[in-house]
């Protein structure tokens, strides 16, 4: 019933076409966004990742496409299986190059099979199992494993019946609650938290440092070379090496810059810091940070209670900060599970990872009612 094609570039595959395939909720998945990632080679040849997009064909009209790589390395994924990669080759095998469905650098969840929206929704699910099939006959032929990272909890439920293991994890998301300011938010939380975060925050106004937020055509040359500059400084400290380039921020600002917001700290009229965020439907997502000095509270204050006080005044619904972690629950960011899709060729294998994820779910899975239970930032709710 459904057919399958390779495409290894996206400009292979009409704009129009996938973007009906996808909703504007999720800037990461749309067109432009991956082409830019592949115009800059920040992906392709000489990276580890490889495009090998998906279309998915149905009586000759294309009804899904799936961002699809093969990958070489397990860097810029997110979704951890270093350990994975590890147990495979010490017991004769080779974990790479394998399968990865994802945004490539991007701890953003979506779903990766998009279908198109004209499609009835009675359809999804033979879809996905149609997928799931030509999947897992592509793998067993040429690869150890195929990944469906940060993907939608439905297409998890779907794809393991087809074989395929579910691995939870957790990201910290702030959620509106219909604040009327920044001010009506702190008075959400506990006393402890309200007067700590009134603390940091304060400190960097008697540091006499000036906020500027920059927007689509108000962001400048040299406020995206410095946004560059702050993000390879921070890749360099963290990683050693950046994964995108700066042809990749040229990029942006040609054809990206209506979905950016850059939030700067100014001293001396002089830009210090920057913190960039993607503008989504009614998610703000938090991307790249950077400072040129180290200023005590500065980085909570551009990447947190600046983003969270832009959501309340637009009514967004969501601030996402990325993929790392705990520091922001006294922030008033609360966990939420992650899902992915796995797909181990080797069947002993398979099961090895099977148990080592059943394990991983239940630490996992304790540690989020933990938090919302024991640790939750918000006063108590009177019952």
């Amino acid at each position: 019933m459904y057919s399958f094609l390779l495409h290894k570039s996206i400009s292979n595959i009409s704009k129009k076409i996938w973007d009906e395939c996808t909703t504007d909720q999720n800037p990461f998945l749309s067109y432009i966004f991956l082409k830019n990632l592949e115009d800059s080679r920040s992906i392709g040849a000489g990276t580890s990742w490889i495009p090998n997009y998906v279309t998915i064909t149905n009586k000759d009209i294309i009804v899904a496409v799936c961002p699809m790589y093969i990958k070489l390395d397990s860097q810029g994924e997110y979704i951890f299986d270093h350990a994975w990669a590890n147990a495979y080759h010490n017991a004769g095998g080779e974990y790479y190059p394998k399968i990865q469905l994802s945004v490539p650098f991007t701890p953003v969840a979506g779903n990766r099979i998009l279908i198109n929206k004209n499609i009835f929704k009675t359809e999804y699910k033979n879809i996905i199992e149609a997928f799931a099939k030509y999947l897992i006959k592509l793998t067993n032929n040429n690869y150890s494993s195929a990944h469906i990272t940060f993907c939608s909890y439905d297409e998890c439920k779907t794809l393991e019946n087809k074989n395929f293991l579910t691995r939870i994890g957790e990201q910290f998301h702030w959620k509106n609650a219909n604040y009327h300011n920044f001010n009506d938010f702190l008075n959400s939380l506990n006393s402890r938290k309200r007067k700590a975060i009134s603390k940091e925050r304060n400190y960097i106004q008697n540091e006499n440092i000036k906020i500027i937020h920059k927007s689509g055509k108000d962001i400048t040359h040299e406020d995206w070379d410095s946004m560059y500059d702050f993000y390879q400084n921070t890749t360099d400290k963290k990683w050693g090496k950046a994964y995108l380039n700066k042809e990749f921020f040229n990029l942006l600002a040609k054809n990206f810059s209506e979905k950016i917001l850059i939030i700067f700290a100014q001293e001396n009229n002089t830009h210090i810091a920057g913190a960039m965020h993607i503008i989504g439907k009614k998610t703000l997502f938090g991307r790249y940070w950077g400072a040129y000095t180290h200023i005590k509270y500065l980085h909570f204050e551009l990447c947190y209670y600046q983003a969270i006080d832009w959501a309340i005044k637009n009514k967004y619904s969501f601030v996402e900060g990325g993929a790392q972690g705990p520091h922001k629950i006294q922030r008033g960011y609360l966990p939420e599970k992650t899902y992915s899709s796995h797909y181990i060729a080797d069947k002993n294998f398979r099961k090895a990872v099977q148990n080592f994820l059943l394990e991983e779910s239940k630490i996992i899975n304790n540690d989020i009612s933990l938090i919302k239970e024991k640790y939750t930032p918000f006063k108590k709710k009177i019952s």
